[in-house]
């Protein structure tokens, strides 16, 4: 039997792109139009460097910390992903691998699986909402998800539309039938391993929503909770403070590049702030997360909590966002390619990865916690960093 572990979130992605279904894989890997922003993500990481000791290094280290009041083994989150039909387990295999490792698991309202049984399977459930549906259905969904045990909830503000994509965007259909199968069929079938997972469970790919059901009605087709989400208008910071105040519980805004946005998100009561562009898949040209961090670090960081969402692939990623103002990061594709490349081993395996890459840079840069690191540890060429909305 083959090795199923991999050494790198890039030999992970390499075995999910030859596992996946074209349309699939597409749906992930891709940004917004000419995707600059997705790029930026990346390419930004590999422009910051590190600052090693060669002695005095310590023995022990360590990388436990909390954030939005949770204890959590490393800085690292689970970020909510709206992708589907990646393995037949879905969510609630994410949710098993995030438990054994200590780390919070983020649910999309988009996810294939519901916030009841993701929180059956995570003690340290992040519910994911949008602007949608109304305030009574937000207010409804609220509950919902206090009753499923939930422990915060993540408001996403960095999505505001579905762009174009230069190369293309999949065909994802409305709805999977006899026909919808038929037009699929050689995609799957040459992908085996993908279609024999989801055959072993007699079921087909779920495309629906059911974190978006209204009470007493059954869950929307995926694009019936887009196109409900759609007809929304934008929140206002009212609406946003309304919502704040409908829950007790930690709330996190996510999507915030600026630091005026910071100081709002700040001042309407919210436990913390994500510095997101929604993985290069909203406005593109929109600054890399890591390049804006540390101005809305300085700006806020005291006094909330402030995590980075974006472009995170290794555990140096990790220790570079946490040493310019991060309390954790979240991650997104990395962990759905171990999903798609082993499931919930595949999810383990992403963070084992990222454990043990922020323990190689821990020791290299003389540390022995985590809440040592600082902005001298990391070297930036000049101009790398961008303010936005100081005013």
């Amino acid at each position: 039997m083959a090795n199923k572990w991999f050494e790198t979130v890039a030999v992970a992605q390499r075995r999910a792109e030859k596992r996946l279904p074209k349309s699939v894989y597409g749906a992930i890997i891709g940004g917004a139009e000419k995707g600059l922003s997705l790029n930026g993500n990346l390419t930004s990481f590999d422009q910051l460097g590190l600052a090693p000791h060669v002695a005095g290094l310590q023995a022990e280290r360590s990388m436990n910390t909390s954030v939005f009041g949770l204890d959590i083994s490393m800085p690292v989150i689970i970020s909510p992903t709206g992708v589907q039909a990646v393995h037949p387990d879905g969510e609630v295999a994410v949710g098993r691998a995030a438990a054994n490792r200590g780390i919070p698991m983020g649910l999309s309202s988009f996810g294939s699986k519901s916030m009841e049984d993701v929180a059956a399977v995570n003690s340290q459930l992040l519910f994911q909402m949008y602007w949608s549906g109304g305030r009574d259905v937000m207010v409804q969904r609220l509950e919902r998800a206090k009753a499923a045990g939930a422990k915060g909830i993540i408001l996403t503000l960095d999505w505001t539309f579905s762009n174009g994509r230069d190369w293309g965007s999949p065909w994802i259909p409305e709805k999977l039938d006899l026909k919808t199968m038929i037009k699929l069929s050689p995609q799957a079938l040459s992908k085996p391993k993908w279609l024999i997972a989801y055959l072993k469970t007699g079921k087909l790919p779920d495309l629906s929503a059911p974190n978006m059901a209204h009470p007493g009605q059954k869950p929307p087709a995926f694009f019936g909770a887009y196109y409900e989400w759609m007809q929304m208008p934008p929140p206002s910071w009212e609406d946003i403070a309304w919502l704040r105040s409908q829950w007790d519980g930690p709330f996190v805004v996510k999507g915030v590049c600026r630091v005026d946005d910071a100081k709002r998100v700040r001042d309407l009561g919210a436990t913390g702030l994500s510095v997101s562009n929604h993985g290069g898949n909203n406005l593109d040209g929109t600054p890399s997360p890591i390049r804006v961090l540390p101005a809305i670090a300085a700006a806020v960081g005291n006094e909330i909590d402030v995590v980075l969402d974006g472009g995170i692939r290794r555990g140096s990623d990790v220790v570079k966002a946490v040493a310019l103002g991060a309390k954790a990061v979240m991650i997104g594709r990395a962990y759905l390619w171990g999903l798609a490349a082993n499931g919930q081993a595949g999810v383990e395996n992403v963070l084992d990865i990222l454990h043990g890459g922020i323990d190689s840079c821990l020791l290299g840069l003389g540390k022995s916690h985590v809440s040592e690191l600082t902005p001298d540890d990391v070297i930036a060429p000049r101009d790398f960093f961008v303010t936005l909305g100081d005013n």
